[in-house]
């Protein structure tokens, strides 16, 4: 019995330890772990983000096969962070990043976010000097489906972290990329037209995306 109980402890304690060690989502270290085995060359061009970003097809989206997906379902700014060794060992050269938005939901202060945004930034323009960085503003939400209260229901953060951005574009040394107007419905939420949940795009809405950043994909 006390043999058996100690075997017990052990494997608890070994759980709790790997828990504990945990920072991000299951899916996150798959994503993550295969991103890493991914190559990623000078003439590459990532997008970068959450589940907006890795719900994509961007190679096919472009019909351009540099068109790389580094998007993860459920990052936080963080996360991305956490993950940039994999994307800029290839000295790529453009990054599309569209982050902030589950961070919103986690109660994050605008100010907070924007703070992190930057350090990616700082961290690509010492890493990756030759890569151009597109900071994409963060899309707007919409409460009318009841659904992604967390994230829905902050939409006057979502317009500071936005501000933000482009008030320090220059001192990030990062291009801004005003998203967020082109989605809104009159009221200054997500437009249905191009979402059915207020926080995650229809085809529409991937092709309206297209529509926007191409001119920076082609300068």
């Amino acid at each position: 019995m006390m043999k058996y109980l100690v075997v017990c402890m052990l494997l608890l304690l070994c759980q709790w330890g790997h828990t504990q060690e945990r920072k991000y989502s299951t899916y996150w270290y798959q994503k993550a772990t295969l991103y890493e085995a991914l190559p990623v060359v000078s003439t590459d061009i990532v997008f970068l983000g959450n589940s907006i970003t890795d719900g994509g097809e961007w190679a096919e989206l472009f019909g351009d096969a540099r068109m790389k997906n580094r998007g993860i379902s459920g990052d936080i700014a963080e996360g991305v962070y956490d993950r940039l060794d994999a994307v800029l060992g290839g000295q790529p050269a453009k990054i599309f990043l569209l982050i902030g938005i589950n961070d919103v939901a986690r109660g994050t202060s605008a100010d907070t976010i924007v703070a992190r945004i930057l350090r990616i930034a700082k961290k690509i323009g010492e890493d990756s000097p030759r890569t151009k960085l597109y900071v994409q503003s963060v899309l707007p939400v919409n409460d009318c489906y009841g659904m992604f209260k967390g994230h829905t229901s902050r939409g006057d953060v979502v317009l500071e972290i936005n501000r933000l951005l482009q008030e320090k574009a220059v001192e990030g040394r990062f291009t801004y990329i005003d998203l967020h107007s082109h989605f809104c419905n009159e009221e200054g939420k997500m437009n249905p037209e191009y979402s059915n949940d207020g926080l995650h795009l229809l085809g529409k809405g991937y092709l309206l995306w297209k529509q926007i950043v191409l001119p920076y994909v082609n300068e």
